[in-house]
């Protein structure tokens, strides 16, 4: 059966932010229905930052209110604009940026990064620059052209988004727009990092269920292609095929992809 489609509207009166990251993120390994895809997430990040050059200016797209790829990625951006369409994923963003002791607490994370990084005893002090790195936590709607209406960014050298894209799309035409409308946030020559799931059509919270646009990987590769991208390395995780039931995908996949200098996008 078809799960029904949960829009914007859905996230501000149904997702409960706090019970999404007890579920998925207290601890670096994750949820473990989800088996080691935290893991897979964390480590991909951690060299792919520490092997690509160091960006003036990154923006996360759907940050939802999770922090763990900012956590990742700030020792190589001086400044970050973090974004979300969910009013209440921004306040718990905006929460622990006030270093709040209600805030979740996302030391357990920062450590284990810290330690793939090479310096477990480090995690005060990266979480103290992250605070200072994070310049805007900023509303953002995928479908508009300039998914930041009303703020006008100036194009950033790294655009980072994770499991959002598939989430807040109904189909793969809207799909294709919405990869369309954040790559115009990112220059020619920038980078794009993704984290994304395959063939998944839900996922778990506090028992409510939240659609996921289901696709492949070729899917996802034309889409990418198509709006002017090429990618540079893609790793893919297989979810081993258990019981799970907070969500159903059989793969999740980290890429990195270069925008093109020169690209006519096709209307």
């Amino acid at each position: 059966m078809e799960q029904h489609f949960t829009d914007g509207d859905c996230y501000e009166e149904m997702f409960s932010p706090r019970v999404y990251l007890e579920t998925y993120y207290a601890s670096p390994l994750g949820n473990q229905m989800e088996h080691n895809f935290l893991l897979f997430v964390l480590k991909n990040l951690v060299q792919a930052f520490s092997r690509g050059p160091r960006f003036h200016t990154l923006l996360e797209i759907g940050c939802g209110p999770c922090l763990h790829c900012a956590l990742c990625a700030m020792e190589h951006v001086e400044e970050m604009v973090l974004s979300d369409y969910a009013s209440n994923n921004r306040q718990e963003i905006e929460q622990w940026l006030r270093n709040d002791p209600k805030a979740f607490d996302w030391s357990p994370i920062a450590k284990f990064v810290c330690e793939l990084e090479g310096n477990r005893e480090k995690w005060q002090e990266k979480e103290k620059k992250l605070r200072d790195s994070i310049k805007q936590v900023l509303k953002c709607d995928v479908h508009q052209n300039n998914p930041l209406h009303p703020v006008e960014l100036e194009p950033v050298d790294c655009l980072m988004t994770s499991l959002c894209l598939e989430a807040a799309c109904k189909d793969k035409a809207a799909y294709c727009t919405a990869v369309r409308n954040v790559t115009s946030l990112l220059k020619p020559g920038g980078m794009l990092i993704m984290i994304t799931v395959l063939n998944e059509t839900f996922y778990t919270v506090d028992k409510h269920k939240f659609s996921c646009l289901k696709f492949d990987q070729a899917f996802l590769e034309k889409t990418l292609k198509e709006a002017g991208y090429e990618i540079e390395q893609l790793e893919n995780f297989i979810i081993p095929k258990t019981i799970n039931t907070i969500s159903d995908c059989d793969a999740a996949i980290f890429l990195v992809a270069r925008k093109k200098e020169c690209f006519v996008l096709n209307q």
